[in-house]
């Protein structure tokens, strides 16, 4: 499995980024690039800034019992797996 925090995959994913185009077909999901990149945008966001609602007690209880597993495991998501609703607001013009 690729970890980010390895200078070669890390490269790697700068590559596929840099690649792609408006016009680019999803490998993963129904989201089209625009809503990719504002989908991995808004997970830094949730980390490193606090413009986003944080969870609260019972929301991080649930996450933590039912996600994070799954999340951080080293088992490969599925393709066409659902998202967070909140994550999906990017809409073209």
């Amino acid at each position: 499995m690729q970890n980010i925090f390895q200078r070669e995959d890390c490269d790697q994913f700068i590559n596929r980024i840099n690649q792609l185009e408006i016009d680019s077909q999803p490998l993963w999901s129904k989201m089209s690039v625009d809503q990719m990149l504002a989908h991995c945008n808004v997970t830094y966001e949730m980390v490193y800034d606090n413009i986003h609602v944080k969870p609260n007690v019972f929301v991080r209880l649930i996450l933590k019992l039912l996600a994070k597993n799954a999340i951080v495991s080293e088992k490969p998501y599925a393709r066409n797996i659902s998202y967070s609703s909140t994550i999906y607001y990017c809409r073209r013009s």
